[in-house]
């Protein structure tokens, strides 16, 4: 990174627990009023300090990109992980520092602008330029968006009130954290994996804990009818009152959410109710640039919008995936990263074709669950390994035979020879592959 180091811009990534200044960094009268001085490059401005806007950063820099970078994020801390908060982070066992993906001094040293506790309002891009909140105006030659999502508050009588947590940024784990404090039962709203790690999360503090899913089953839209079964019966093995068909009406809010009333009149109480429901793309900026958006913001191959000089990556892109016929909206790390360098690599003259093979995990008590690929497209399962031990692995199968995912509960080498197998098109034979005693590595030669 020194090989990129210049006489530094103002950096206002804030000390870990100090208040940051959150005063806007122009450089001259020129950047404020929405212009750049003659021969000077505007440079690559990317809305969104979390995993995907830091990596765009970064591989900017590796690349070998000397004009300005500048990372602006509506949070107030610099870029960190978000897979703990609903597991370690929120059982206290990771502490808030072993979140930060950088430390304070490399920002300075790779010669990134952070702009924290900022949001942009406005995309111009017939100006080629950003407004932030307090009017102020930065200029792009390339714009990254990488604003991930929001969480999903459901149109129910209750449900907005700002005692009913949701978990998506730290500030939102610490206030859950503060809430259960002291607190003997908890109800969830939603059953995916933000509702089942924290329901596994808050068994481990001795809570009761209740999840209240409307559809049919936990997981249903990231996970197999088997899969979300076999996790069915682990949270209710582990005491967990999992309902499912069970749609809410109304949450009942008193000096604190006490209750959720249930379509068919029951309450059901508890000292805390929480909302994991989903996540909402940040769409609104392109939207309202012209963006075309369907359930995030519409990419190619290389995260470009239809604007060539912008681009959208992370949890808000929608991206095709040419292996399975479709476009998909990714909510994985690995995706924001990934995705984030192949912009990246775009803006520098380099671009390459992104067709991944998705992968996902989950931590839920002692157990781990990975996924390669998506089962979209698939007509046969099959299943390795035993799911009353605990450890088995689902291979989903398309009608040619191709693998297309698979699903893997602590079998680590199913998983990563799935993984592989996907990406060169393997068509292993079935009884082979439910066969333990056949090794993952012989279907890879």
């Amino acid at each position: 990174m020194e090989a990129f180091h210049k006489t530094p811009r103002q950096s206002l990534q804030p000390g870990h627990g100090a208040k940051p200044d959150f005063r806007p960094c122009f450089e001259n009268e020129q950047a404020m009023n929405g212009s750049e001085p003659m021969g000077v490059a505007a440079g690559v401005i990317i809305v969104g300090a979390g995993q995907a806007g830091l990596s765009a950063a970064m591989e900017l820099r590796k690349r070998g990109f000397a004009d300005p970078i500048t990372l602006i994020g509506d949070e107030a801390h610099p870029p960190y992980q978000r897979p703990p908060l609903s597991k370690s982070y929120l059982s206290g066992e990771t502490p808030r520092d072993r979140l930060w993906l950088k430390p304070d001094a490399f920002y300075q040293s790779a010669d990134i602008t952070l702009q924290l506790g900022r949001r942009v309002v406005a995309l111009d891009r017939a100006g080629s330029s950003v407004v932030l909140d307090d009017g102020g105006r930065l200029q792009f030659d390339h714009l990254i968006l990488a604003a991930g999502g929001s969480a999903r508050r459901p149109p129910l009588p209750g449900a907005d009130q700002p005692s009913i947590p949701v978990l998506r940024t730290m500030e939102d784990a610490d206030q859950l954290a503060a809430r259960l404090q002291g607190a003997e039962s908890l109800i969830i709203l939603g059953a995916g994996y933000i509702g089942l790690e924290v329901a596994a999360s808050a068994r481990k503090r001795g809570l009761s804990v209740t999840v209240l899913e409307a559809s049919e089953r936990p997981l249903a839209r990231t996970a197999s009818t088997v899969l979300s079964s076999w996790f069915g019966g682990l949270h209710r093995g582990r005491g967990v009152d999992l309902r499912v068909n069970t749609p809410a009406v109304r949450i009942i809010v008193e000096k604190s959410a006490s209750g959720v009333e249930l379509a068919d009149g029951e309450i059901v109480t508890a000292d805390r109710v929480m909302l994991a429901t989903g996540l909402k793309p940040n769409t609104e900026l392109a939207e309202a640039a012209g963006l075309a958006c369907d359930d995030g913001v519409l990419v190619d191959a290389q995260a470009r919008t239809e604007d060539e000089r912008i681009f959208a990556v992370g949890d808000l892109s929608r991206l095709p995936l040419k292996r399975y016929g479709r476009r998909v909206r990714l909510e994985s790390v690995q995706n924001a990263i990934d995705q984030a360098r192949v912009a990246a690599a775009a803006i520098c003259g380099a671009p390459v074709e992104y067709d991944p093979v998705p992968w996902f995990w989950s931590d839920q008590y002692e157990i781990k669950l990975q996924i390669a690929g998506l089962t979209h497209g698939a007509t046969q399962i099959v299943r390795r390994g035993d799911p009353e031990m605990g450890r088995f692995a689902l291979f989903h199968l398309a009608e040619d035979g191709r693998l297309l995912a698979c699903e893997a509960i602590d079998s680590a080498p199913e998983y990563m020879a799935a993984q592989r197998m996907i990406a060169k098109g393997v068509k292993p034979d079935a009884e082979r592959l439910r066969d333990p005693a056949v090794a993952m590595r012989d279907f890879l030669s």
